[in-house]
């Protein structure tokens, strides 16, 4: 979350017309606008559908956050995650990597050491992009588009190519299939790019006093509703999901807070009573400094059951917020900042959902899962690892 670097690569006005919007892929297939996703990509995809049973299960690891000398207790989490829960669906909700990372390899050091985990174990997985990725850009030359190709040449990676029109990198719709029925989604997952750091300036001013932080355009708001409202039309009802974004919403705080100015202890419990949040709020929920109409949209369409972010890594808290639930999963990365001093490593974890079928609705539950419940070392140090074999395909890209 902290430490704004001085450029963002993200502009202010919305490139192109809403009109460059496409439909969402065929059933299971991870969702560009205009480009394909590569044949390993859309193949993995493909086979995301519910379990005979009715059940599909989606792990959120966030923040991994580190240069090619990852923490290996960060693997070691991931890994144990993973194999204890056995989830059908990974992602990596932003702040991937960060800075640190000299040269190209090293980008992609960085990169195979947090998704090798899931590709070993052939679990289909995507990621977002969040405000520390491009941090080793100026040493590195490595942007948001470059670490897409990367990603995109595992075989078990589902991210779209970018959309024409639609700001931000690998905005993504991955639809899950119905275990009881061909060809008909039952499920969507929306991973949204929320961008990196607020611009220098807008119309001659300043951002002196708001928060440094980027969020999402509202073309980005503008392709979620038109997508949505696609879905619908080919299932013939809403189609329920989730949405994965690296930085918090404003109505994040709001909930927390029971209210948009209050801050008094007597507020956050009125917000936690009303809204049945229950978790974790260590540290300051971190939006941009515009509202993006984002949670507008959700309520206006009624298909997102939740809005998960990171971005903060100390929080892990979740609640129902006038119907739809917003929560946290917290900082993954054993190598990024956590708690204060010898509790620093106490809330490393991933965040895991549940999702069942319900006839034409999907029951969802979510929980997180703790380094601290694994056995792990918890001490609060710094333990670098060497850097992964990188594959044929990773060597070429």
């Amino acid at each position: 979350m902290p430490d704004r670097l001085p450029i963002s690569r993200r502009t202010i006005l919305t490139a192109g017309a809403l009109g460059a919007l496409g439909t969402a892929l065929p059933l299971g297939a991870a969702a560009s606008a205009d480009v394909p996703a590569s044949p390993a990509g859309a193949g993995a995809a493909r086979g995301l559908r519910f379990r005979a049973d009715g059940t599909f299960k989606v792990v959120q690891f966030n923040d991994t956050q580190d240069d090619e000398l990852t923490d290996r207790r960060t693997v070691e989490l991931m890994e144990k995650v993973l194999d204890q829960e056995k989830p059908d669906f990974a992602v990596i909700n932003g702040d991937v990597i960060t800075g640190g990372c000299e040269t190209r390899l090293a980008v992609k050091q960085a990169i195979n050491n947090v998704v090798m985990p899931m590709e070993s174990r052939r679990i289909p997985w995507a990621v977002t992009y969040g405000n520390h990725d491009e941090d080793s850009l100026p040493q590195s030359g490595v942007d948001e588009a470059g670490m897409l190709k990367i990603y995109r040449s595992y075989e078990h990676n589902v991210n779209a190519e970018d959309t024409r029109g639609v700001t931000g990198t690998s905005n993504t719709i991955v639809t899950i299939g119905s275990s009881a029925k061909k060809n008909r989604e039952a499920f969507a997952l929306w991973l949204m790019d929320s961008g990196r750091y607020a611009p220098d300036a807008l119309a001659g001013q300043d951002f002196s006093g708001y928060p440094a932080w980027d969020w999402l355009r509202m073309d980005q708001v503008a392709w979620y509703r038109e997508q949505s409202q696609r879905l619908e039309q080919r299932r013939g009802r809403k189609v329920p999901g989730l949405m994965f974004l690296h930085i918090a919403l404003w109505e994040h705080r709001f909930m927390w807070w029971g209210g948009v100015d209050t801050r008094s202890e007597a507020d956050a419990a009125r917000g936690r009573a009303r809204h049945r949040i229950i978790g974790e709020r260590n540290e300051e929920e971190c939006p941009g400094p515009f509202n993006s109409g984002m949670f507008n949209a959700i309520l206006e369409r009624g298909d997102v059951k939740g809005v998960f972010v990171g971005h903060d890594h100390i929080n892990d808290y979740v609640g129902d917020y006038y119907g739809v639930q917003l929560g946290y999963a917290p900082g993954t990365g054993f190598g990024a900042y956590g708690l204060a001093g010898a509790e620093r490593n106490r809330m490393r974890g991933g965040r895991v959902f549940e999702l069942t079928e319900a006839g034409d609705d999907v029951a969802m539950a979510t929980r997180v899962v703790y380094a601290r419940d694994l056995g792990m070392d918890l001490t609060a140090n710094d333990q670098p690892m060497e850097p992964v074999p990188l594959g044929p395909r990773q060597q070429r890209v």
